[in-house]
């Protein structure tokens, strides 16, 4: 079986990128399961997302990585391309951490995981996107996950302080540990992997 083009082109590009950053052991563990899980391709059944008004950021969003010449710059690329045929949706369980207009200021993709583009339950790829000065709400669960940030933000996890971090670093959270991510001025975009 072979994965849909758009789809590999991002799996490579992440998986080069990911090899050109700084992460602790732990994370890359991680990855070495969501990369090798990914091996097996699964068929595909892209599901039906939202119109969303938010996504007319992701162009500015992945605008900083298409200059870079990179594996970055490759992965800007293949979301920006491949990011239509994608079912954004909204994070229905917001809470009080949220930022004011959350709902409307954020979608989120699954690329690869349940109700993804590529639709199995050994690991979750997927894109988060929010508008300038947009905060995601505190939340944890029980898989390990590892970000690739695509374009500035910062991180929060437990009770340590907000952790800028940019395009091309990466973030990893233990399992049940408490995360949340915020955009600054300009609209973030983050790849996160989740071996289940």
């Amino acid at each position: 079986m072979i994965r849909a083009q758009g789809l590999q082109r991002i799996v490579d590009a992440a998986e080069l990128a990911f090899a050109g950053a700084e992460m602790s052991g732990p994370a890359e563990v991680a990855l070495s399961k969501v990369f090798e899980r990914m091996q097996t391709v699964m068929p595909a059944a892209p599901p039906l997302g939202e119109d969303l008004p938010v996504l007319s950021v992701l162009p500015q969003a992945v605008a900083n990585l298409l200059p870079r010449q990179d594996s970055l710059s490759t992965l800007g690329q293949a979301v920006q391309d491949f990011a239509p045929s994608l079912a954004w949706t909204t994070r229905k369980a917001v809470g009080p951490s949220a930022s004011a207009g959350f709902a409307t200021a954020h979608a989120n993709a699954v690329l690869i995981g349940p109700n993804g583009f590529e639709p199995r339950q050994d690991v979750w790829v997927g894109l988060s996107l929010m508008a300038p000065q947009t905060r995601y709400p505190d939340h944890d669960h029980e898989p390990e996950e590892v970000y690739l940030v695509l374009s500035d933000g910062a991180f929060l996890q437990g009770d340590a302080e907000w952790l800028p971090r940019s395009a091309g670093q990466t973030v990893y959270n233990t399992p049940w540990i408490r995360h949340a991510m915020r955009a600054g001025d300009q609209p973030f975009l983050a790849l996160w992997c989740l071996p289940v």
